[in-house]
């Protein structure tokens, strides 16, 4: 015997059922390193030539972690800027790494955006190198250029500050001009008294 279910229950069945969100392929910027690459820790290994090809490709990216992917690629961010092969440590160097980071972080916070944790990491990252950019841009500004152009940076320019003009400002403003008039005359007074002084001693001599 089927009994009947109101119209009421029977959307609220449907409303209950758990519903599977497909999730979208994001891409990521590790997607151009090819998976026959070998790990950072085996790559100048001479036997690593001589194995057999499962171990390569267990050695291989394919069968490699995020974090061994990360190395490869910042590596690779490195060697676009660094000024020479013992550059470990210029502002160039850091700027590389930080956006291998940064990017990481990124493709992170798109699949949890809730993630306040590593939300607030990237964002120091990214304050940290803007900082860095700025200093370049200030001393090295072909440095700058080249350095923005081969890791694919957007830089902009910081907006200029603007101070909000308040009625208490205003009033601020207008008092510490008139205390500093008060005391630029009293200090011309006290000058006046000192040379005064110095007149007089260079008439008795």
């Amino acid at each position: 015997f089927h009994q009947a279910c109101s119209p009421f229950i029977e959307t609220a069945r449907c409303y209950a059922r758990p519903v599977r969100r497909k999730r979208k392929d994001i891409p990521s910027h590790l997607d151009d390193l090819p998976p026959t690459m070998l790990k950072k820790d085996y790559a100048n290994v001479p036997v690593i030539n001589s194995v057999d090809d499962v171990v390569k490709r267990l050695l291989s990216l394919e069968m490699a972690s995020q974090k061994e992917k990360m190395k490869i690629k910042t590596q690779q961010l490195v060697e676009k800027v660094r000024r020479s092969p013992e550059d470990n440590g210029s502002f160039e160097v850091q700027v590389a790494i930080l956006t291998a980071k940064i990017r990481t972080y990124e493709e992170h916070l798109q699949r949890h955006p809730k993630d306040k944790n590593n939300r607030r990491r990237m964002l120091m990252d990214m304050d940290r190198r803007k900082k860095l950019l700025a200093y370049l841009r200030r001393v090295r500004y072909d440095t700058f250029e080249n350095t923005c152009k081969q890791l694919n940076i957007q830089y902009s320019l910081p907006p200029p500050y603007v101070r909000r003009i308040t009625k208490r400002w205003v009033v601020k403003k207008a008092f510490c001009v008139k205390v500093f008039q008060e005391a630029r005359k009293l200090k011309a007074a006290e000058r006046l008294k000192q040379r005064r002084e110095w007149q007089a001693r260079a008439a008795k001599e």
